[in-house]
């Protein structure tokens, strides 16, 4: 039997710009850790079952697409690269946090748009690869959530909604642990995770643990006599590892976040702080 030819698509298959009425569009979002080593059995399996991966694509050279790539051919599956809609990261409008938001919406919804027009030309089910876990500082989930709204709101009745679920992956706070062998939190007591931009509002807040994310630079100014494991592109082979007396260590965290940049063209780092109050004894 000869295989349908362009011209001649199967009957009830979808056609550009036009999946299959009744046929279910499926989005799967699967963590998948620091990389291949992290895919737990569960997204393995479900990212083979998977028709493609979309992903986001930042540059000519983006690591983080590369590694994307990877795991997917791994497991047999292709890679719809998305160029990524530009995002206002101008200090001058962002700098209040109603402002930072503006902004991130408005690069969410131009993903939104773009991310759609791939489920409508090829339709069946997407895999969105999330670096870490869904659950921690990615915009994923959100994405999807509003992905599927919109797709409802265009495509029923002839259509089925956009179906999606979330399988978790090895995230950056739980490996950052692994590394250095600590537990995040003293006995009995919290660890408030945030992110740099918060940081020095959650310390005026009180907060003495806080496990800090999406760095886009390093401020410990003041924090002397704090305690920091820190940690860069954990799980690959630019990671880089330093803790101490935060006076003690500045400078090697410097120039190891420098290396871990030179070494894969981008830098993602992890880190826990602990003020003196709490460093009796080892966490």
């Amino acid at each position: 039997m000869s295989e349908p030819s362009a011209s001649a698509p199967t009957p009830g298959a979808p056609t550009p710009g036009h999946p299959a009425p009744g046929q279910p569009v499926r989005v799967r979002i699967l963590g998948v850790g620091m990389g291949p080593q992290h895919v737990t059995p569960e997204v393995a399996d479900a990212l083979r079952g998977c028709d493609y991966v979309i992903a986001a694509q930042k540059a000519d050279d983006d690591g983080l697409l590369a590694a994307r790539r990877a795991i997917a051919a791994a497991h047999g599956v292709e890679v719809v690269a998305v160029p990524d809609p530009a995002r206002d990261r101008d200090p001058s409008s962002t700098a209040t946090t109603a402002e930072y938001g503006v902004a991130v919406r408005d690069w969410h919804a131009a993903r939104v748009d773009a991310y759609a027009q791939v489920l409508r030309e090829r339709g069946g089910t997407a895999a969105f690869l999330v670096w870490g876990d869904p659950s921690l500082y990615d915009s994923t989930i959100r994405v999807v959530e509003s992905l599927a709204e919109q797709w409802t709101a265009q495509h029923q009745p002839a259509h089925l909604p956009l179906e999606y679920d979330v399988l978790p992956g090895i995230s950056a706070p739980q490996l950052l642990a692994a590394r250095h062998r600590i537990v995040l939190h003293r006995v009995g007591q919290p660890v408030h995770i945030t992110t740099a931009r918060r940081l020095r509002d959650d310390i005026d807040a009180g907060q003495r643990n806080l496990c800090v994310m999406l760095t886009g630079t390093l401020d410990l100014t003041g924090l002397d006599d704090w305690s920091i494991w820190w940690g860069a592109n954990l799980g690959t082979d630019s990671e880089e590892l330093v803790s101490g007396r935060v006076a003690d260590v500045s400078a090697a965290i410097g120039d190891a976040r420098a290396r871990a940049k030179d070494a894969a063209g981008w830098v993602m780092d992890v880190y826990l702080l602990r003020g003196p109050a709490t460093h009796a004894s080892a966490p």
